[in-house]
């Protein structure tokens, strides 16, 4: 027989969000039923799992102690920058450590999740057919790192054209000419990769970028200034002089000056591509103009054959299971409160959906506590319930933390690190009861 499940939420994905969303329900109580397309937790750093998009080479941008759970250090023996194997079995220790799995049902996808009087009609399907049943609410942590955005160019090209979600081994780079096109992270980690067995690689660039280094005096970058946050115009002003000592300036590389100034944009953390460029390695090309069968024309006259495009142009957020208009959805990202509380259903939330440099998977853990103190806050405190409700119809508050960052579609998310775990513990503890918060003025009841 098939349990009742009016009165519990559905939590869809197993990945570092959904496992945090887990831990934070099952510590308040709150029911729920989780649901993975894959056969175990660890989403994209599972590299086994269809929908990962983590090449063998790929390491984590940020070091463990900024990027780990904080109730769930990682071992000590464990790389600064783990590996995606490592991550894979952190994640599983994790699951583990506090009897996750036992909540989700694996080889289990979410097909629909639509609003109905009472709830949400949510409709799974499994090797054992499909199936709807009755939920309280939603809770989507399905990732936004696995629909890849393909931008297109005109004219046509022989040779094959890839996304880096396919990329897995540099063999396929072997004896061939390269073109990466973007020199985000990925970008700069393939570019670098196809090196070693590429006849010729080229990164295609719009704009300018600012490069960190993983380590600055011997430590992880990341793991310095970690105190009190300095102000936006002081930590640009010293981070870039500390950058033009240890990287040097980019533009001599090749690459266009930035059109911003530092971390008003995510920076690239590679310093490797600016070594493989100084080798000559790597060579960096304009902005594409067209396709020419084997060729490639790029703004500015310049031409090149080329036997592989890899788009490293980065990925759109999906839900595809909810109505965009179920999430507000508006431009390039859906319009929710602390980018995680839909202003459209109370019963609806989204987690993982926020990038800022050093959040980790903390920010996100705080995320998951915040909308289990509200589940919790609508049964035990209705007054700490409707002050929330009044402040996610209210104005949005300021998350740059004062930095003006690029209007962007990549950027459509993107939060000061600071700013947004200060407004997300804030609102934790006042649906703890630890503060009062006045209805904001202009709010809608």
């Amino acid at each position: 027989m098939q349990r009742r499940t009016e009165d519990r939420y559905a939590l869809v994905g197993a990945g570092p969000s959904g496992l945090a969303a887990a831990r934070a329900l099952q510590r308040h109580g709150i029911a729920f039923d989780g649901f993975e397309s894959h056969s175990d937790v660890g989403g994209l750093w599972d590299i086994g799992n269809p929908r990962s998009t983590v090449y063998r080479s790929a390491h984590l941008i940020s070091s463990k102690t900024t990027t780990q759970f904080d109730e769930f250090p990682m071992a000590g023996d464990v790389a600064d920058y783990p590996s995606h194997v490592a991550l894979r079995e952190y994640f599983r220790d994790y699951a583990d450590a506090f009897g996750l799995r036992e909540d989700f049902r694996f080889g289990t996808s979410v097909e629909r999740a639509r609003r109905v009087a009472g709830g949400w009609d949510v409709t799974t399907r499994s090797d054992a057919g499909e199936r709807t049943a009755r939920y309280r609410g939603v809770v989507a942590a399905n990732g936004t790192l696995a629909t890849p955005h393909r931008p297109g160019f005109p004219g046509e090209f022989a040779g094959r054209v890839m996304h880096t979600a396919e990329y897995r081994d540099p063999e396929i780079f072997r004896g061939k000419r390269v073109l990466v096109v973007g020199a985000g992270n990925s970008g700069c980690d393939i570019a670098v990769d196809a090196v070693h067995h590429a006849d010729a690689v080229d990164i295609s660039v719009r704009r300018g970028y600012w490069f960190v280094p993983k380590y600055l005096f011997g430590r992880p970058s990341d793991t310095l200034n970690q105190g009190k946050p300095m102000p936006p115009w002081i930590k640009q002003r010293v981070d870039a002089l500390l950058l033009r000592q240890f990287t040097g300036d980019p533009v001599r590389f090749g690459f266009p000056k930035p059109d911003h100034r530092i971390y008003e944009s995510h920076p690239i953390v590679n310093s490797l591509i600016l070594h493989h460029l100084g080798h000559g390695d790597i060579r960096v090309r304009g902005d594409i103009d067209r396709f020419d069968g084997d060729h490639v024309a790029f703004a500015g006259g310049e031409r090149a054959a080329y036997d592989i495009v890899v788009l490293a142009t980065g990925y759109r957020l999906d839900y595809p299971f909810l109505d965009p208009a179920d999430l507000g959805w508006s431009g390039d990202a859906p319009e929710l409160f602390l980018n995680i509380a839909s202003r459209v259903h109370d019963s609806l939330f989204v987690l993982g959906m926020v990038e800022a440099s050093g959040l980790g998977w903390q920010g996100r853990a705080e995320q998951a506590e915040l909308v289990a103190r509200v589940l919790a806050a609508r049964k035990n405190d209705p007054e700490a319930a409707a002050r929330w409700e009044a402040a996610v119809h209210g104005p949005p508050p300021d998350l740059s933390g004062g930095y003006r960052y690029l209007r962007l579609r990549r950027m459509a998310y993107y939060v000061n690190k600071d700013a947004y775990r200060s407004a997300v513990r804030d609102w934790s503890e006042r649906l703890a009861g630890d503060a009062v918060l006045p209805v904001p003025d202009g709010a809608r009841t």
